[in-house]
């Protein structure tokens, strides 16, 4: 009978917990949403895959890859692909078999940034440069509070770890996209550039926010300035990149990571550090240091700290919970 009231209390803990995660760091899928229909969906190879028209969304658990695929426009950023995307990423934060999410590009670009007629007409001052959700109304970016929840922000605000498999160009809107994933990993084929001063515009999308973040104010502001290519080595260098593997292996490396942490780290670990590292970029160290005590204790309720002690006192793999509806 004791085991049995144990079971039975650790059952109640768990669903609390999950529902008590859920509500505080668990964005909902109708967050990232433009009320469009669910795509369809097909099936083969272990493989579950949504039907989009410029993006390639696939689940092969425990990794979700979205691939930008207007190969022919080196996957430059359109409206439709924009919600597309958003979308993608709202199923994959919310499918529990999908542990991180790998964005790439198909073909010889990861993406060149806005799709030139859409830049055209808005420097001609026609209205068709607005982007438009898929029904045709303007899009509202900012659907949750909160500043990681922005137009091209909003990786940040996921639960689960965003990374950027960047095969190639990486230009315009595309570049502060890229940052605002949690990881980037590229190749020697890997290119950063902006082009925004060359063009009479200025660091969009957040970019001037993240990139000193990233590689600090001057080279950020040298970078900006002078538009110039950083190619794959000297990204890596200088913080852009945090792998560099060659262009044969970036896939499978960015699905061996995932897969590492599918079996050795706690889901609801991960999203909880997630958002302590982006929310505390805002806060002074004290604030930082109080919040980790609170959220400290929080995890220690939690059956993911019963599980990882156990599983290392039987120096077996632990056997986390996936986050997911």
């Amino acid at each position: 009978m004791k085991r049995s009231a144990v079971a039975a209390d650790r059952l109640i803990a768990t669903l609390s917990e999950s529902a008590n995660f859920c509500k505080h760091f668990g964005p909902k899928v109708a967050d990232f949403s433009f009320g469009r229909p669910a795509p369809g969906r097909r099936r083969g190879c272990g493989i579950v895959a949504d039907v989009y028209d410029d993006i390639i969304y696939e689940v092969d658990d425990p990794v979700a890859t979205i691939t930008l695929n207007r190969p022919d426009s080196l996957n430059a950023w359109t409206g439709d692909m924009d919600a597309e995307l958003r979308d993608a990423m709202g199923r994959a934060d919310a499918d529990r078999s999908v542990v991180g999410i790998v964005v790439t590009g198909a073909g010889r670009a990861f993406c060149a940034g806005a799709d030139m007629k859409g830049l055209t007409a808005l420097s001609s001052g026609q209205a068709g440069g607005e982007e438009r959700t898929p029904d045709g109304e303007r899009p509202s970016w900012r659907t949750v509070d909160g500043d990681f929840n922005g137009r091209l922000t909003y990786p940040m605000a996921l639960r689960k770890p965003v990374i950027a498999a960047v095969n190639g160009a990486v230009a315009g809107m595309a570049y502060p996209f890229a940052l605002c994933c949690d990881l980037r990993v590229g190749t020697p084929d890997s290119l950063f550039l902006t082009a925004f001063a060359q063009r009479g515009l200025i660091a969009e999308w957040g970019l001037s926010w993240m990139l000193p973040r990233l590689v600090g104010p001057s080279v950020a502001l040298d970078l900006l300035m002078s538009s110039r290519r950083v190619k794959g080595e000297e990204a890596h260098a200088l913080g852009l990149l945090n792998y560099l593997v060659p262009a044969d292996e970036l896939l499978g490396f960015c699905r061996g990571y995932i897969e590492q942490l599918a079996t050795t780290v706690s889901p609801a670990s991960v999203a909880v550090m997630k958002q302590q590292v982006y929310e505390q970029l805002h806060r002074g160290l004290g604030e930082a240091e109080f919040e980790s005590q609170e959220l400290m204790k929080e995890s220690f309720g939690r059956p993911d700290f019963a599980e990882g002690v156990q599983s290392f006192v039987q120096k077996r793999p632990p056997e986390f919970p996936r986050i997911g509806e």
